[in-house]
């Protein structure tokens, strides 16, 4: 039985954090996340109410207990703001192997002109 009211540990929280920035910048998605993130924090609550609602259905995806932990994750714009920066933190330290230096042409244009 899961418990709707039980409060997210700060150990968990931070689990959860670094394990959605990490995969948002593996998958390179590292500023539509920011911008998605930042767009809807406002929202934040009302996106974990939602979750909760369409627990039924999204239960038997995610799992009903990682639903509980993501629907209070992103409850506070505290946490939202916490996997912001992780993302910024992760991105910043490590560019993407495909990211060409300012100031250079891409390879494949390059030769082309």
């Amino acid at each position: 039985m899961i418990d709707w009211d039980e409060e997210l540990s700060d150990d968990r929280r931070d689990e959860l954090v670094q394990s959605l920035a990490e995969r948002a910048v593996k998958h390179g998605m590292t500023s539509p996340a920011i911008l998605f993130l930042e767009m809807h924090k406002p929202f934040g609550f009302l996106a974990g109410q939602a979750a909760i609602l369409g627990s039924g259905f999204l239960g038997p995806f995610v799992g009903m207990k990682n639903l509980q932990q993501y629907s209070k994750l992103v409850q506070t714009r505290e946490n939202v703001e916490r996997l912001i920066v992780k993302i910024e933190q992760l991105a910043g330290s490590d560019p993407p192997a495909n990211a060409v230096p300012a100031g250079t042409a891409p390879a494949e244009s390059a030769g082309k002109e």
